[in-house]
């Protein structure tokens, strides 16, 4: 099995309050979930009105998916996301017996 993850950092600009970055949040962490069937949370900065960070992770049984998968993820969100992406990275895990 092969773990894929993406570590998304956003600066969000006009923020004042954290219920508009919940707002731009859950937005996000929906179409990133319907188009592509991966999971997806925040994961820090989670009082920080300013910041979001998403975590997103999919698995497949070959690496190629995995990186695809992720790629794709990473493209969509450039597109669509109103926020400055601001750090990404990716690691992939394998079971390798």
């Amino acid at each position: 099995m092969i773990i894929g993850v993406l570590h998304l950092e956003f600066r969000l600009h006009g923020n004042r309050s954290l219920k508009d970055k919940r707002k731009v949040a859950q937005s996000l962490k929906q179409k990133i979930r319907n188009k592509f069937n991966v999971s997806v949370a925040e994961t820090e900065a989670m009082d920080v009105h300013d910041t979001l960070v998403l975590g997103i992770v999919t698995t497949a049984n070959e690496t190629t998916r995995v990186e695809s998968r992720l790629a794709k993820t990473l493209a969509m969100v450039e597109a669509i996301s109103p926020a400055e992406l601001t750090k990404c990275s990716t690691e992939i895990f394998s079971d390798t017996d």
